[in-house]
């Protein structure tokens, strides 16, 4: 069966082919929706992607990530200020990122989700705007990207460092398990 990516995410993109296998990208054209609780958004977000892109008899994964610091949800910033304020929210403090995964097949749809805690050191507004001029925040949930030049901005990671950029591995080796569909990832890799 073909495997689908819901997503154009280079990050994502990267981390599935690391993965050895093929697959095919889609991008869903879907608007997210947010509740007050991360797992209901990740989680219902990832499944409407993949809801979105899928065709007949094939194996979609869809994902959905977001950060998540004292109640609130930081989504992408929508310009350099608001990419200020989200990095300048989370400087010096924990907060978690959340990841919804969705599997779905033509027999059955499986959702799961990961969580792991960040922190951040303290920043100084310089830091913040040298970051900001690199570009790299104005794509990304709560305005950072850790496998890129934002992993400075964080002391540490408690939980999986794959779901802090979007596509908890492990997480996704145990759901296709549950499904029996993990051969397919074993077969490419040794074969």
């Amino acid at each position: 069966m073909k495997i689908v990516l819901a997503s154009s995410s280079p990050r994502r993109i990267s981390l599935l082919s690391g993965m050895n296998v093929e697959f095919e990208i889609r991008r869903p054209d879907v608007d997210e929706e947010f509740f007050e609780d991360p797992v209901k958004t990740v989680e219902f977000n990832a499944l409407k992607k993949a809801r979105a892109v899928r065709k007949g008899r094939e194996i979609v994964l869809g994902f959905d990530t977001i950060v998540f610091l004292d109640g609130e949800i930081l989504g992408k910033p929508q310009n350099e200020n608001h990419a200020y304020r989200l990095l300048k929210k989370l400087s010096g403090k924990v907060h978690r990122v959340y990841t919804g995964i969705a599997v779905v097949t033509p027999e059955r749809e499986i959702v799961d989700h990961e969580v792991s805690e960040v922190k951040f050191r303290p920043l100084t507004d310089r830091e913040i705007w040298e970051y900001i001029r690199t570009g790299e925040p104005l794509d990304k949930a709560g305005a950072y990207g850790y496998q890129e030049k934002g992993r400075a901005l964080v002391e540490y990671v408690n939980g999986s460092e794959t779901n802090v950029i979007g596509l908890p591995i492990e997480k996704l080796k145990k759901l296709l398990e549950k499904i029996g569909i993990c051969d397919i990832f074993r077969r490419r890799n040794h074969g």
